[in-house]
């Protein structure tokens, strides 16, 4: 579940290391500079992770620990593997890496699926006050600490002119990750987040439940499937009517930026466009029982991580 991690050790938790002088023996080279500042510091690389160094710190991220420690990130490192790719980037660098506070997380799963990963997207709604941001080959919200994403993993290696496994070449990967990008331990209600603490039992599964009901928080939208045999009074072809509204001006995210738009210029006030909205989203949504046939396409990423949770319990 974990891929990316941004650690940053401080001469506080190392006081005994040189970090200028011992640090950079064991990353490659590359620059150096000095800030505005007079601080001096070492850019370098590890493989794929970038390495910065300074009297004060040493920083390390901007990649992927899960393809640094596995070779790819299709796979993502569970608890204990979690752990060792750690002590590896400890013994690498000769750190206590165990004590350095992590800056960045995110946590994630790759889902073979049976259709393209983008006919999924249509079908992930609101997601409580964030912002849902559709992207050409996924779908981003923009949550206080980070992001939760959608993607197409294939498309998105290839891009980057990776090598594809052949375990998922010609296969639809969707990737589900959120990105804690920064205030980790606020996220989790912590007064700090290190790297011990990514192997830590109850941290850990603490990080896939919250995956896992930040899924179940999204709104999910239904196809627009009329079952006429189950519409027998006037409020289910009233339902209907709505149904239909929605789809005719492109669905739930269209209607909703209009009812935004309305707000916005004075048409409607806060309390009809939240009025508006909650009946929009009853009548789409995949709870609503009755006039809307099930969807068996979202049914099927949601069971996928129904799986997940599983594992939590």
């Amino acid at each position: 579940m974990i891929d990316s991690v941004d650690l940053r050790l401080s001469r506080y938790d190392a006081p005994k290391t040189d970090f200028l002088g011992e640090t950079s023996k064991y990353f490659q080279f590359l620059t150096e500079q000095q800030n505005s500042l007079g601080e001096y510091r070492i850019f370098g690389t590890l493989g794929g992770l970038k390495v910065i160094v300074s009297k004060e710190s040493v920083y390390v991220g901007k990649g992927s620990l899960c393809k640094w420690a596995l070779g790819d990130n299709f796979q993502t490192l569970d608890r204990l593997t979690t752990q060792r790719a750690l002590e590896c980037l400890a013994d690498t660098l000769h750190l206590p890496i165990d004590r350095a506070a992590v800056t960045r997380l995110d946590v994630g799963q790759n889902f073979l699926l049976k259709y393209p990963v983008e006919v999924y997207f249509n079908h992930l709604g609101e997601f409580g006050r964030a912002k849902r941001l559709p992207q050409p080959t996924g779908l981003y919200y923009q949550i206080t600490t980070g992001q939760l994403v959608f993607y197409d993993k294939v498309k998105e290696q290839r891009q980057k002119r990776c090598t594809i496994p052949e375990l998922y070449q010609g296969k639809n990967v969707l990737r589900y990750e959120i990105r804690y990008k920064h205030s980790v331990p606020r996220a989790f209600s912590a007064s700090e987040v290190t790297a011990a603490s990514l192997y830590n039992e109850r941290f850990y599964w603490d990080a896939v439940s919250r995956w896992c009901k930040a899924y179940e928080a999204i709104k999910k939208i239904n196809d627009i499937t009329i079952n006429f045999q189950a519409m027998t009074t006037k409020k289910d072809l009233y339902r209907m009517g709505l149904v239909a509204l929605v789809e005719h001006v492109g669905g739930v995210g269209a209607f909703l930026e209009q009812l935004n738009e309305a707000q916005r210029a004075g048409t409607l006030t806060a309390k009809q466009k939240y009025d508006l909205r909650e009946a929009a989203l009853s009548a789409t949504g995949v709870e609503a029982p009755g006039i809307l046939t099930d969807n068996n396409i979202i049914q099927e990423l949601t069971g996928k991580v129904e799986q997940v949770k599983r594992c939590c319990r």
